[in-house]
């Protein structure tokens, strides 16, 4: 699809300032940028490219100022990121705006569908599922018995989603993400070895939640493992059962958070964070990579750092001494022989 400047300009509420009927039908990045593709330049260090880049169209911050002649037409905006943002969320939207159902897909005769769904090939429904309106679901997709997928809510190719598990309105789960596998309990039998513990609970995933490819959100023992609204996981991420994760909380890649661990509202982790079972992490806490957690954190907005992590500004005292302790070391050592007069 094509659209000109001045269609764009009227979508992102911006001015003009060149042709207003060049057009254009694909995004690059400024560096990148060929005829009829459009970009944006928000970021100071790639200013240089907008008087080489052969984009038709690039967008602006309002109050750029050009110190050289530019070939390309620009749209001036209070905020060229925010509107470049806009412009590829509504790129995406018809990108992936399929509909359909294939022939090759599986559907129960039970389960419950709403209207405007997509369905690829060899996509499965099983019985008693109940899928909302708007959903679209990709290729080798599987839906357990009894499962709910609300409105809107998009399963990429190959997630597959246990029995009983149920995802809110306009989440997103990516390629190759597990919903309720079953929890890791085994419960030692002596002589007879390790005993595997049933897990009858579910996965409940509230509204506005992303989970990206190749996670596992193991089901509860019993109960449910929960992700509250608006969660956001990277890839790679497993959550153990009967885990809860607050509201709005924000985890990277490589997570992994043990079984029964509760974790607050607008809380930030970096990758590769560690976090043991049954303790509980409160709002707003800031984890940063590769740290792992063995106590609770009661204190709403602490930043911890390390393995076993601790306060951040305190570690970061302390790394001090641990990169030198070496050198203290053989400093001591150096003064006991002194004090024996060796």
């Amino acid at each position: 699809m094509q659209f000109s400047a001045q269609q764009i300009a009227g979508l992102l509420g911006g001015v003009i300032e060149g042709n207003p009927d060049v057009t254009v039908s694909k995004l690059s990045k400024i560096e990148e940028g060929m005829p009829g593709s459009i970009s944006f330049l928000a970021n100071p260090v790639y200013t240089h490219y907008i008087y080489t880049t052969n984009a038709s169209l690039v967008i602006v911050n309002k109050d750029f100022e050009a110190t050289g002649p530019i070939s390309s037409t620009l749209i001036r905006v209070e905020s060229a990121a925010a509107a470049f943002a806009k412009l590829l969320e509504m790129y995406n939207q018809v990108k992936l705006n399929k509909t359909g159902i294939s022939k090759q897909a599986y559907i129960s005769e039970t389960a419950t569908v709403g209207t405007n769904i997509y369905a690829g090939e060899f996509a499965v429904v099983s019985d008693n599922a109940r899928i909302g309106n708007n959903v679209k679901i990709y290729p080798q997709v599987y839906i357990g018995d009894n499962v709910t997928v609300g409105d809107n809510t998009t399963l990429f190719a190959g997630v597959k989603i246990y029995s009983d598990c149920v995802i809110g309105a306009n989440c997103i789960i990516h390629s190759g993400t597990v919903i309720g596998s079953d929890g890791f309990r085994f419960e030692p039998q002596n002589e007879e070895g390790q005993r595997k513990v049933p897990q009858i609970g579910n996965v409940f995933i509230e509204d506005d939640v992303e989970i990206g490819a190749n996670c596992a959100i193991d089901r509860a023992t019993l109960g449910s493992t929960i992700l509250r609204k608006g969660v956001k996981f990277d890839n790679l991420i497993h959550i153990a059962h009967n885990v809860e994760i607050g509201e709005n909380s924000y985890l990277a890649a490589c997570n992994v958070v043990a079984g029964s661990t509760k974790i607050g509202k607008n809380c930030m982790f970096s990758g590769q964070v560690g976090i043991v079972g049954h303790l509980q992490i409160a709002d707003n806490t800031i984890i940063t990579a590769q740290s792992g957690i063995s106590k609770s954190i009661t204190k709403p907005g602490e930043v911890y750092m390390g393995s076993p992590a601790f306060d951040a500004n305190k570690y970061r005292k302390a790394y001090i001494h641990f990169r030198n302790l070496d050198g203290l070391a053989q400093r001591i050592d150096k003064l006991e022989k002194q004090s024996k007069g060796q």
